[in-house]
């Protein structure tokens, strides 16, 4: 060894594990399959009286009979009382008239994950609800659409940023706009040993195979909450949005 050059090799494995092969790419797919049927089940399961334990076994049960298994962590649910709170997962509560439901899961095959996030409302939705909703969903598509081969993750941050900060909520700013995601054991689904966001300061870049869980998360703006997030696979010819639950406001 004394004729060896040592490198510093820290980072190789997460650098190769976050660009996805084919085979790879067929498990997140298959994964987010999973997802949508924990998430369809948790979503039907809420209603006024329900208990947020109630809605976690409807997901989980729905999970594993879709072919899934135990995922890093979550389901993360929770209503209005714990709204401002992050991961943390159901209690005994029941659900209100009026309550915001916060609802983030992921399926699990073959240890990759493909999470994805609602907020659902019981009863009914206030007005600013649906515009929040709107502008969330033009942020999350301006995400996707910047998400190119070549393209580095500050600016898939931007992209998001740029739609918030048009729509007068320049205040208004996250760490980051989503993360990597693929293999994960507990207590993560995070594809790693560390959280590799689309934040405003990363030179990453994007690289074909790359899976994500993007969010538009507009929490706490002032002017109304909503939020949503799915699991996106960048293709050859751009982002694939894998996960299919509605996104829209959905009151139960």
């Amino acid at each position: 060894l004394s004729a060896g050059r040592w490198v510093d090799a820290s980072g190789i494995i997460d650098d190769i594990r976050m660009v996805k092969s084919p085979a790879e790419q067929a498990l997140m797919r298959a994964t987010a399959r999973v997802s949508d049927a924990g998430a369809q089940a948790a979503i039907e399961a809420i209603a006024e009286g329900a208990s947020e334990r109630h809605v976690a076994a409807e997901a989980e049960r729905a999970m594993i009979e879709a072919g899934g298994t135990f995922p890093g962590f979550g389901p993360f649910i929770r209503s209005t009382r714990r709204l401002g709170e992050e991961h943390t997962t159901w209690t005994s509560d029941r659900f209100a008239a009026g309550d915001a439901v916060f609802l983030e899961l992921t399926g699990c095959v073959a240890r990759y994950h493909a999470p994805l996030g609602r907020l659902i409302h019981v009863g009914h939705a206030a007005k600013e609800t649906y515009e929040m909703a709107a502008l969330t969903a033009d942020a999350f598509a301006a995400v996707v659409g910047a998400m190119r081969e070549g393209v580095l993750f500050r600016d898939v941050y931007a992209a998001w940023q740029g739609v918030v900060d048009h729509a007068g909520l320049s205040h208004y700013r996250r760490h980051h706009c989503g993360y990597v995601v693929g293999i994960g054991l507990p207590p993560s689904w995070t594809g790693g040993n560390k959280v590799t966001g689309l934040r405003r300061d990363s030179d990453i870049v994007l690289k074909t195979g790359m899976s994500f869980h993007v969010l538009s998360w507009l929490m706490g703006t002032g002017r109304g909450d909503f939020f949503m997030s799915n699991a996106v696979l960048l293709g050859p010819s751009g982002a694939e949005v894998l996960t299919r639950t509605p996104s829209g406001v959905t009151v139960r």
